[in-house]
């Protein structure tokens, strides 16, 4: 299966864990070894200011912390989008947006964002996990736009990413929460 890094993971449906129910997930790395991302729409009630008060002047709305995923909740995983310059503290994950070093001290980097988001923990997958559960529909693949990850409304997310795409997927971005519901 072809790497999903730089694309998006959107829950489908049938995903039957109640921690993804309605997910986008930016892939950051994906290899034969496994598969690494972060959640974009699962907001907390932590400030940014509480955890890296350094960052908190930078982050974009809501200035929280977001929950990147179960894996290693206690770990921070910065994501710029970044306007210019270069340097080591950023790693793009798809076109200008990407991963930043939070050890840095953000007034002395080579480089400005636009925007800025704070994600505690990860989404990880072993070996061929993620493929099965591609397999078996729990995930739709789909291409991601850099500021999908800057939202300021994160609850909409799933529903407009689904909503761009053709087809079955775009039906699917009026799926209700309750479908016994509709």
């Amino acid at each position: 299966m072809e790497s999903t890094a730089g694309k998006l993971l959107v829950a489908s449906p049938l995903i039957g864990d109640p921690n993804f129910e309605r997910s986008v997930v930016l892939m950051i790395e994906h290899d034969e070894n496994g598969a690494l991302g972060i959640v974009l729409n699962n907001v907390s009630y932590t400030p940014v200011s509480e955890i890296l008060p350094q960052w908190a002047p930078r982050a974009c709305a809501p200035d929280v912390v977001f929950i990147g995923g179960p894996v290693s909740p206690e770990s921070v995983i910065g994501l710029g989008l970044k306007l210019g310059g270069s340097g080591v503290s950023f790693r793009p994950v798809v076109a200008n947006a990407g991963t930043i070093d939070l050890n840095q001290d953000p007034a002395h980097l080579p480089f400005e964002f636009e925007e800025i988001r704070v994600f505690a923990g990860y989404s990880g997958w072993g070996r061929q996990q993620l493929e099965a559960e591609i397999r078996a529909e729990a995930w739709f693949v789909v291409e991601a736009d850099p500021r999908d990850a800057f939202m300021t409304e994160p609850d909409e997310l799933w529903s407009l990413v689904l909503g761009r795409q053709r087809g079955v997927m775009a039906w699917l971005a009026n799926y209700p929460y309750d479908p016994s519901h509709n």
